[in-house]
């Protein structure tokens, strides 16, 4: 594979988008190219426009898309980027895409591209904690991985996003089986309990580790939070509320069902750290990533990740054509060491 030197960055100009791209105008050799719809991109680009999305990534070694929602543009730019012979990363945490994604692995290594879907903060490094965890337990039986779920909630897309995983059904591994059900299913751990929510590391985990017993993805968070989140989640799935509305609610929360949220006693953290995974077999083990303040800023924290995993296709360390997630290519322990580079605050342990 010769070495990539030209980087686009779709949806560049964004809060994640920009992160990404400034992380790849570090490495050495790339250059970098924002491309958005909007002013001060590089080159105005709307993934909607088949046509031009395919010029854009014609001499175009390497792109990074974080344009969402995935649900909708996930598998266009990965069918340009194969159709173009350009290596991708995105950061999809959506599972319904994933899987879509995922499908897409025989025409890419046909065409001997690397695409590695999902490599942000979670889905992405907690994937890799998740990896070194793994390791550690001999054969894997249960394997979780959790992140920070307390904080204001900010109006916008993401935010809509988040209603729609914590309503419906998800997906999880019982028993070794990939199934759906419903989310926010306490899940009791040393130390605490966590709550599960609609990710695609369940997924990629039944992929790769083959746990004989559970895994899901799960959120950190107080009881208050979950006693609302939970009200939420019946309101969205009685059709009382839109994941739209919901979001709306989230940044002005009723008096009236704040009262009810604090009324019920849903179990509560206790000393889980923020953003960790789980692997049991013949022992247990918990991998987790601590710093002062980047786990509380995620455009960062995703951002970053998806630049910092493409410094491993550009120095040759990911070279396999395919669609792949994280824990398949991506090596953790270089991870980690160059994000303690960029935040030397970071811990893993």
């Amino acid at each position: 594979m010769r070495v990539p030197r030209k980087v686009m960055v779709l949806g560049g100009c964004g809060i994640t988008g920009s992160v990404a791209a400034r992380v790849a105008a570090t490495l050495p050799g790339v250059d970098v190219v924002v491309a958005d719809r909007v002013a001060g991109a590089d080159v105005r680009l709307d993934v909607t426009d088949p046509a031009a999305l395919r010029e854009a990534l014609r001499d175009t070694d390497v792109v990074l898309n974080t344009v969402g929602p995935f649900l909708r543009f996930g598998t266009t730019v990965l069918r340009a980027a194969i159709d173009t012979g350009t290596h991708y990363l995105d950061l999809c945490d959506d599972w319904q895409p994933t899987q879509d994604l995922l499908l897409l692995d025989d025409d890419a290594r046909a065409a001997g591209v690397i695409a590695v879907v999902g490599m942000g903060a979670s889905p992405g490094a907690v994937n890799l904690l998740a990896r070194l965890a793994a390791a550690r337990v001999g054969a894997l039986t249960d394997l979780y991985v959790a992140w920070p779920a307390d904080g204001k909630a900010e109006a916008g897309a993401a935010l809509v996003h988040w209603m729609h995983q914590i309503s419906g059904d998800i997906p999880a591994v019982r028993d070794g089986r990939l199934v759906l059900e419903p989310p926010l299913r306490a899940v009791d751990l040393p130390g605490g309990t966590a709550y599960t929510v609609g990710h695609p590391e369940p997924v990629t985990f039944h992929r790769a580790f083959r746990p004989r017993g559970d895994a899901a993805t799960l959120m950190v968070a107080s009881p208050t939070t979950i006693a609302y989140l939970d009200l939420v989640r019946r309101d969205i799935d009685a059709g009382r509320h839109t994941p739209e509305s919901a979001a709306r609610e989230l940044v002005r929360p009723r008096i009236g069902r704040a009262v009810r949220a604090a009324l019920r006693r849903p179990a509560g953290p206790g000393s889980l750290p923020p953003f960790f995974a789980l692997a049991r077999g013949a022992r247990e083990v918990v991998v987790r990533l601590d710093h002062p303040w980047l786990l509380d800023d995620m455009g960062e924290a995703t951002g970053l990740s998806l630049g910092l995993a493409l410094a491993q296709v550009v120095n040759g360390t990911i070279t396999g054509p395919g669609v792949h997630a994280p824990e398949d290519v991506v090596d953790p322990e270089r991870f980690f060491a160059d994000l303690a580079r960029h935040h030397p605050a970071a811990v893993v342990r």
